[in-house]
């Protein structure tokens, strides 16, 4: 059996000096060396000699492992060294050739936030991100939407099987956690991603950005929430615009609104974005309702509030003229151009 392994030795280490390829060497490597391999194959063998025997074979045969091992990874080194010298010889590049590369650009819908963003600092609010995941109690029970609400009901909200969590529908549910968590005054803008069980269309998405302000202080009213949404609508579109409120219901304010502006590529004239109205409909608000205010552990007799919240995504298709939603998630680089 000695024999047999120095044999095998000598074999290899004159045969791997003539193989060209790494492929090769590594598939040969595996008929000597592997599970299957002839020296592991001998290996086998050690059981049935005496002690005696199979102390000096199996030295001998470690030994060889040894020296088979180090040739091997020395002919890889080889190869690998050839192949990069014959790169370099036959390959050529004139690094001194001027080229040219195409620049990215921030996507429309982080381009407006962060303008929003800049209008609500500058107005001294806070900004937190809102959670993509979160309890049902603070995207139901905390904003007083009732259990019989059906925005609970599981065709419209993604919940998460087992867990009690959902993929946040709203950034209202931030709300509790503002309050509980930072003294009044509260001044806070909450802009994220939000998800809803919907058919995807030119107007619907089931994966949208919202955004979401809260005020809350003593003798907070309807006047400062009106200022507040014509300050930024003002801003975000470089002219003064108008609003005008209508009731509306939402189970997190009382009273609540529905918000419209004054269309600002017609000054109210009528055009096709406002669809000849010289209004566009734009979202809901309205004074945080009481019991909101109780469940974040402040008393509603003291303090009052206002929040108001959007869809991102319609304003950029408003402030760009976007006529489909789908745009904003699809890989196309020929929208994104545009920006």
């Amino acid at each position: 059996m000695l024999n047999q392994i120095k044999t095998l030795e000598l074999t290899v280490l004159t045969k791997v000096t003539h193989i060209k390829d790494e492929e090769t060497l590594i598939q040969y490597r595996n008929d000597i060396l592997g599970k299957a391999g002839e020296l592991t194959t001998i290996l086998k063998w050690l059981k049935d000699l005496s002690p005696e025997e199979r102390g000096t074979v199996g030295k001998a045969a470690n030994e060889t492992r040894d020296i088979i091992t180090d040739a091997f990874e020395a002919e890889r080194k080889r190869i690998k060294k050839e192949f990069i010298a014959q790169k370099l010889e036959t390959e050529q590049e004139d690094v001194t050739v001027p080229f040219s590369h195409t620049k990215g650009s921030l996507h429309p819908i982080t381009m407006v936030q962060q303008e929003v963003e800049d209008t609500f600092t500058r107005m001294g609010f806070d900004i937190y991100d809102a959670m993509e995941v979160t309890t049902e109690y603070l995207n139901f029970d905390a904003v007083n939407v009732p259990k019989t609400h059906p925005a609970r009901d599981m065709q419209d909200t993604f919940w998460l099987e087992g867990s009690g969590h959902v993929l946040a529908t709203q950034t209202s549910c931030m709300q509790n956690l503002i309050m509980k968590n930072k003294s009044t005054p509260i001044k806070a803008i909450i802009p994220g991603r939000v998800f809803r069980n919907e058919d995807v269309d030119a107007t619907h998405d089931n994966t949208f950005y919202q955004v979401e302000w809260i005020v809350v202080d003593k003798w907070i009213g309807i006047s400062h929430l009106k200022f507040t949404i014509t300050t930024m609508l003002s801003d975000i579109f470089g002219k003064e615009v108008k609003i005008r409120m209508r009731p509306g219901y939402f189970p997190f304010v009382e009273p609540g609104v529905e918000v419209d502006f004054s269309c600002p590529f017609c000054d109210g004239v009528g055009c096709k974005i406002c669809k000849g109205s010289g209004w566009i409909e734009f979202m809901g608000a309205g004074l945080i309702h009481p019991n909101v205010i109780r469940e974040g552990g402040l008393d509603p007799e003291i303090y009052s509030g206002f929040a108001f919240g959007f869809g991102l995504n319609r304003l950029v298709m408003i402030r760009y003229g976007i006529p489909d939603m789908r745009y904003f998630m699809s890989p196309d680089v020929r929208f994104l151009k545009q920006f």
